[in-house]
């Protein structure tokens, strides 16, 4: 029996500002809160009125990080409303710009931010003297990641070339046969830190969870661009178009980001973790291997195995991206002009981005300009998830004989698990708070 307040302003080592909150009373939670304290930025209200050519390039700028997913969603969800079919050309495109974008996400933060948990110091820097190899090799990987952004989106964040209906830039031969090079270069630094990564021991805690994420149809591919939504606590799908159906928005009192919940569920992880127990079997061949090597079975049910998915998909993007490259040199590419809409309506796009599946919805009226949207950002559908977490833990430790300071570094360590963009998550619209 143990009674202890633990209170985390602000949790370090994530995007945004969120603190952690509990009470523990003669070995009983009386309170337990992931209290979101970024102000709402209220993107959502400010694409009222503006023409629809403009929303991936407002919303991409919702993150710094995943700003090439939110365009990607942006653009799918606008082309639905606008009936516009993209080329095959355009849509390899998009599919590298994301593998992109998920290898310096998921690299950022498995090396950068959540290792150092595990190795006892504060931050990356101290490593930077203690592993300066390993630190190095990072940073290395990051700035390939960050280059490959950067030749097809036309800048290494918030593309530029990426427009609803296609691209108005297309990469180099040169340029596509120099990343070429240096993605096969990187296999050898992705296998070294893949056995500093397997050095490290995780925290053993698991609790039954959904998971929520996109899935093809059988025989399709890992599914990061498209398909339909689907839970690993029943077999159906539904299409983008549902997404209403399965994703239940409510108010947190102590949150500025408002919580989810599915018709399954009263909470649901999204992910990688998610992303890996929804399609571990498309895996490329070499992404599969390392998730056998480090102990990574499907159906786990461990959030701490969210950072292990993250390192496996990255191994899958490299390897995917290498495929996606060679097809374009075959097929050679060309500037094609923009697809021009067919209509005027309302549309719904989702794309699976490093932190989970993310929704944008816009409806258009017949002048081309935007009267209503709604954005929902995976770390806003895993905060439900995270609370219940933390509270599975905190009944875990208690029973330990870890000290007030461990307790709540282990907290912490699994809110940084989660790799949580709380910026992202706080700009709800249309609320009213009792």
């Amino acid at each position: 029996m143990k009674t202890v307040d633990i209170d985390v302003k602000h949790i370090t080592r994530v995007e945004g500002h969120g603190n952690i909150s509990v009470n523990v009373k003669n070995g009983e939670i009386t309170r337990l809160e992931l209290q979101i304290v970024e102000s709402p930025r209220f993107f959502e209200s400010f694409l009222r009125g503006r023409h629809y050519s403009e929303a991936p390039h407002i919303t991409c700028r919702i993150c710094g990080i995943c700003s090439v997913g939110h365009t990607t969603a942006s653009v799918k969800a606008m082309e639905n409303a606008l009936g516009i079919t993209p080329s095959e050309q355009t849509i390899l495109l998009r599919r590298l710009l994301l593998h992109g974008e998920f290898m310096q996400s998921h690299w950022l933060h498995v090396f950068f931010l959540a290792v150092p948990d595990f190795l006892g110091v504060g931050s990356v820097i101290p490593l930077a003297s203690t592993h300066p190899d390993v630190v190095k090799r990072a940073l290395r990987m990051k700035r390939l990641a960050n280059d490959v952004c950067g030749i097809v989106g036309g800048r290494h964040i918030h593309p530029v070339a990426m427009h609803v209906g296609g691209f108005t830039h297309v990469p180099r031969v040169s340029e596509l046969v120099d990343i070429k090079r240096r993605l096969e270069a990187c296999r050898d630094d992705i296998v070294a830190m893949g056995q500093v990564y397997a050095s490290l021991e995780l925290p053993d805690f698991c609790r039954d969870t959904e998971y929520i994420g996109l899935r093809q149809p059988d025989n399709g591919e890992y599914a990061l661009y498209d398909g339909k939504i689907a839970s690993t606590k029943t077999d159906d799908t539904i299409d983008v178009g549902q997404y209403r159906d399965w994703v239940l928005e409510h108010v947190a009192p102590h949150s500025a980001a408002k919580q989810v919940k599915s018709p399954h569920s009263p909470t649901y992880m999204v992910g990688a973790l998610a992303r890996y127990n929804l399609n571990h079997e498309r895996l490329h061949p070499s992404a599969k291997e390392t998730a056998q090597a480090l102990g990574l079975n499907g159906g786990s049910t461990n959030p701490f195995h969210n950072n292990t998915a993250q390192l496996v998909e990255s191994i899958h993007c490299l390897e995917d991206s290498l495929e996606i490259i060679d097809e374009l040199l075959t097929r050679g590419m060309k500037i094609e002009p923009l697809v021009e809409p067919t209509r005027f309506g309302q549309g719904a796009g989702t794309a699976e981005v490093p932190r989970g599946i993310l929704f944008h919805d816009y409806t258009v009226n017949d002048d081309g300009y935007i009267t209503d949207s709604n954005l929902i950002i995976p770390t806003g559908q895993n905060l439900a998830n995270i609370e219940e977490d933390l509270r599975a833990f905190v009944k875990q430790l208690l029973d330990t004989d870890l000290g007030k300071e461990e307790i709540t570094l282990k907290l912490e360590m699994l809110v940084r698990a989660y790799d949580p963009c709380i910026s992202c998550a706080t700009h709800f619209l249309n609320v009213e708070f009792e």
